[in-house]
């Protein structure tokens, strides 16, 4: 009764660990977005708020920083979100040897 109990907690720890995972890749994700339109702003913005001779090659400079950043972001996500897919498998070990028993 009591190794029974043991494998269900794993199964629980297991999947929360799985979900926090999950949670923490999605955060990361919206951070390069939230980052990347940072910089896209301000690209957008910096024409009208600075009088500046050669604005034009910092706005590019921002747009393409945006730009890089938005796909190492969704680069980042994928990729992870992969690793994360494969090692899932592990868990499944879990719930069989649980409904075995």
């Amino acid at each position: 009764m009591i190794d029974k109990q043991i494998n269900k907690d794993l199964i629980l720890r297991e999947r929360l660990a799985l979900q926090r995972t999950i949670l923490a890749n999605q955060s990361t994700f919206l951070a390069f977005l939230r980052t990347s339109m940072y910089f896209f702003v301000a690209g957008l913005s910096l024409e009208s708020l600075l009088k500046i001779e050669n604005s034009f090659i910092i706005e590019w400079f921002l747009f393409i920083s945006s730009f890089v950043i938005f796909c190492i972001g969704v680069f980042n996500y994928f990729k992870h979100k992969k690793m994360i897919f494969e090692n899932e498998k592990h868990i499944g070990d879990y719930k069989m040897e649980y409904y075995e028993q």
